[in-house]
């Protein structure tokens, strides 16, 4: 079994909290550390997938590589450690660095510094070790800071199992999120502009892996998505960050559909619960996408009362027990599963690549046989089964990447993207009033400004040929 490791984000009252428990007792050990990060002006290591550190504790130093991208896979090893004098990188042979880049001493400089108070416990849970790491500091570059706090828990011998019944009593003293991002990433996002909205990332995936692996690399990825704009929407309630947010949820969504046939029955609860958690914040979406088209004054001011009261809703909802418990519940089940002594463990992940997409196509092909003579809710369901296909395309391009798959790759998601437009603009003929007609507004006089006036023939015409041409282009997984 792969290492189970979960990271938790909380504020310093929450850490304070915790460590002041009767859970936790005193920690075994407290050290500070401080490491500074390094790179070249253009961001080479990073980009590739690498981070160059050198930590100082105490009077020892220690420079760490770490190959956590694509790249990770071409090496035996992902992390080299080797002790060091000063706080200038120390690269030889056995660095993969001078392997993947050739001689970049000269141009490595001084990124970021992390400096964290880290306190260390040794924990017993039922017959299992599990280690809990509490570090509490900032990542900083030049004039600019971004707090740190968080907790890592590691297991290091035991049960799995055991590791979520920690973190379960933890969050019954104090609430938290998963955490996402490493300390190597908070520092680069310093460097930038602060990142309002993050889209999804495309996820490598090996054509032999099991369909177990390909689809926790999968969820996670989703999941990833998720928490990146959740962090963004709560703190600045941006209408991207939350269609961002939503958009992880369906993906989520369709990713635990495409993998049915492997999982246990605890997906179809979790997915449920999933559905929810993406109803409040499509409450939220509908409203920001009325808003920017309404021209009368009074209108504007009515939907943005609505809007801040859907927002209400979507902190009041991502910050409920509910909320918590699911998204334990899912990391759990993610990692320890009944699923994973299941037929998932028998296929590859290119495999069950090539059956999903084909199941996909099907059903898109049956449900948009002919959009013209069904009616809205048979449309609706075609455009569900193209969201699946395009995140199906998406989940497992990195399977298909010689030329001439890749190609045809591109293709099949310019189709699909003309398909989804055609099919959204088709929706938004029904959920404009809908929208009015839920808040008591479809009989203001500005409403007219906000409702799509599109022709309905046409725009189902327009749908059916994308729909074809997707249909028509040539399957780039065979």
């Amino acid at each position: 079994m792969a290492e189970i490791e979960l990271k938790l984000d909380l504020s310093d009252l929450e850490m304070d909290r915790l460590v002041t428990s009767d859970l936790l007792g005193e920690p075994a050990e407290t050290v500070e550390q401080r490491s500074v990060y390094f790179d070249t002006d253009d961001r080479r290591l990073f980009n590739a997938g690498f981070t160059l550190r050198i930590r100082r504790s105490g009077v020892a130093r220690t420079q760490t590589v770490k190959a956590t991208g694509p790249s990770a896979s071409l090496f035996a090893r992902s992390e080299w450690e080797t002790a060091v004098e000063t706080d200038v990188p120390a690269l030889d042979h056995t660095s993969p660095l001078l392997n993947q880049f050739g001689d970049i001493r000269e141009s490595l400089f001084p990124q970021f510094e992390i400096s964290i108070e880290r306190r260390i416990w040794n924990l017993i849970e039922n017959d299992s070790k599990i280690e809990l790491v509490a570090d509490r500091g900032t990542a900083a570059e030049a004039d600019r800071q971004a707090a740190i706090c968080e907790i890592e828990l590691e297991l290091k011998d035991g049960n799995p199992k055991d590791l979520f019944t920690l973190a379960r009593k933890i969050e019954a003293i104090v609430p938290f999120k998963f955490g996402v991002n490493s300390k190597a990433e908070r520092g680069y996002r310093l460097l930038d502009a602060a990142q309002h909205v993050h889209k999804s990332a495309e996820i490598a995936l090996e054509w032999r892996s099991s369909a177990e692996d390909g689809f926790q690399a999968i969820a996670q990825a989703c999941l990833r998505q998720f928490r990146l704009n959740e962090t963004v929407l709560l703190h600045r309630r941006s209408a991207e960050a939350l269609h961002q947010a939503r958009v992880a949820i369906r993906r989520l969504r369709s990713a635990i559909s495409l993998f049915r046939p492997i999982l246990d029955e605890e997906a179809r609860r979790l997915s449920d619960e999933f559905r929810w958690l993406a109803g409040v914040l499509g409450e939220a979406r509908n409203t920001d996408v009325l808003l920017p088209k309404a021209k009368d004054g009074d209108l504007t001011d009515r939907l943005q009362k609505v809007r801040e009261a859907a927002y209400d809703e979507v902190e009041n909802a991502l910050g409920s027990p509910r909320a918590r418990a699911l998204m334990l519940d899912f990391h759990e089940w993610l990692h320890t599963g009944a699923y994973r002594d299941g037929p998932a463990k028998d296929k590859t992940i290119g495999e069950q690549a090539v059956e999903a997409l084909d199941k996909m196509r099907k059903k898109l092909k049956k449900h948009g046989r002919d959009l013209a003579h069904v009616d809205d809710e048979k449309r609706h369901e075609a455009r569900k089964d193209a969201k699946k296909l395009r995140y199906a395309a998406e989940f497992f391009k990195s399977l298909f990447a010689d030329h001439k798959k890749a190609r045809r790759h591109k293709r099949f998601i310019k189709a699909m993207e003309e398909l989804q437009d055609q099919l959204g603009a088709l929706n938004d003929l029904a959920t404009g009033p809908d929208v009015l007609d839920k808040h008591g507004l479809r009989d203001h006089p500005g409403a007219a400004s906000v409702i799509s006036h599109a022709d309905k023939s046409s725009l189902i015409l327009a749908a059916q040929a994308a729909l074809d041409d997707v249909l028509d282009a040539k399957r780039f997984w065979r």
